[in-house]
């Protein structure tokens, strides 16, 4: 589950330097959005590795239901907080390094 991790690192390396850069005031922001980022990686983890331990589909049920409330509240906030900001950036990667792959490998 490599693709899910990928993009919040590429958001982290490549999208937050250029938002802390020009809207230096979005700081407390993106502290929380990298905060957000790192609790999917540990959720997505913990998913995985229940995934290996062949844990019972209720299991894995409980697991994909706290990975989507973080991504749901995630994706709210950074859509509310961010979206003129990223509107309005002009940032010169490529969309693939910066989100991965956009359909499965």
């Amino acid at each position: 589950m490599h693709g899910p991790d990928r993009a919040p690192r590429g958001e982290d390396r490549e999208i937050f330097p250029a938002v802390a850069a020009a809207h230096p005031e979005l700081a407390g922001t993106l502290r929380a959005l990298r905060q957000d980022h790192s609790m999917i990686g540990h959720l997505v983890g913990g998913l995985e590795a229940a995934v290996s331990a062949a844990e019972p589909p209720e299991a894995l049920a409980a697991h994909l239901e706290g990975i989507a409330a973080i991504m749901e509240s995630h994706f709210r906030y950074e859509e509310r907080s961010l979206l003129h900001v990223l509107e309005t950036l002009g940032l010169d990667a490529d969309p693939a390094d910066v989100l991965g792959p956009l359909t499965p490998p």
